[in-house]
């Protein structure tokens, strides 16, 4: 069976979409991937698809999903970056809260230590995950 993750943040505009744009980069087919905010932004930050696009990895065509119940049940992994309590809880799923900084009305010289954070941290739950 293919696992599933999701990530989560309160707008879904930035961590999430990166960390997203990473797993669907370095999983393939491998993971099903989705991400969503408990109160999603109108676009992505552009600074967050400027950063990834360095990496070669484009997310400009995403736009935040609104979290809802069905997306938690349907995942295996529910990866959190500061969305507190308003993320559902589900007996049987792993979660984790990765403590992140907020990209949002950062420039691009700040937000490119948080990507290369997320990146080390989908690869080693990649790693969980194979």
């Amino acid at each position: 069976m293919t696992p599933s993750v999701l990530f989560v943040c309160v707008h879904n505009a930035g961590r999430s979409q990166m960390a997203a744009g990473f797993l669907r980069e370095l999983a393939g087919e491998r993971v099903r991937v989705y991400s969503a905010g408990s109160e999603p932004a109108d676009r992505l930050n552009p600074v967050a698809i400027a950063a990834m696009a360095e990496l070669g990895i484009d997310i400009s065509a995403n736009a935040p999903q609104i979290l809802t119940t069905d997306a938690v049940k349907e995942s295996d992994v529910v990866i959190t970056m500061g969305c507190g309590d308003t993320c559902p809880v589900f007996p049987g799923k792993r979660y984790e809260d990765w403590d992140l900084a907020d990209p949002a009305g950062r420039p691009i010289d700040e937000v490119r230590p948080i990507r290369d954070e997320i990146k080390r941290r989908v690869e080693a739950l990649l790693d969980e995950l194979a």
